[in-house]
């Protein structure tokens, strides 16, 4: 009996399984958390609509700047390395991560300005929810550049080639999620009126 190799480029969804089931997790507690600010919302508009104007929406703006790029430079590395070239692949992935620091370095400016304001997750039910959930998925962006740097190490060292490159794709699929869910935090928290 001959068992079928499925090629790598022919893998539906890309990267590894476990990571799926991973992301899904990561999404449903999202989805939670998103659901809950939209119901109290819905119950404290007026109050919402007033903090919501003091966020810095060009902070936000270059943020979501950073993580779209970031993840296209990903995208690009995961080409390069479908192209064998490893030296490609680190290069774009170091690139998406120095996208990922400027995520952080931003957000960690918006973080003190707010501290310096005595802002605290007790200010009030907005700025709960926004520290709160901008923190989570800050520390999901700081994992998921851990995750980058170690597949780019690994590229870095000939780990992958056109014919193996499931942990690429595996690190690309984890990046992605992280900028799918700022691409909905930032209008629900930062635009939504």
């Amino acid at each position: 009996m001959q068992t079928q190799v499925i090629a790598e480029s022919d893998r539906y969804p890309p990267g590894d399984l476990a990571i799926w089931v991973f992301i899904l997790a990561e999404l449903a507690a999202f989805a939670a958390f998103f659901g809950s600010y939209a119901y109290t919302r819905m119950q404290h508009v007026a109050l919402f609509n007033h903090y919501q104007l003091t966020l810095d929406k060009t902070a936000a703006l270059i943020n979501t700047f950073a993580l779209i790029t970031s993840s296209y430079f990903v995208v690009r590395g995961v080409a390069a390395i479908r192209e064998n070239d490893s030296q490609g692949c680190v290069r774009w992935l170091m690139a998406a991560l120095v996208m990922g620091g400027l995520f952080l370095i931003v957000k960690s400016q918006e973080y003190a300005h707010h501290i310096d304001e005595g802002i605290t997750l007790s200010t009030n039910k907005f700025y709960m929810f926004y520290l709160s959930l901008t923190f989570f998925h800050f520390m999901h962006v700081i994992m998921g550049m851990v995750i980058l740097a170690a597949v780019a190490v690994k590229a870095r060292r000939g780990r992958y080639s056109a014919e193996q490159y499931v942990g690429v794709e595996t690190g690309a699929s984890y990046w992605h999620m992280v900028d799918l869910v700022w691409l909905i935090l930032f209008p629900l928290v930062y635009v939504m009126r």
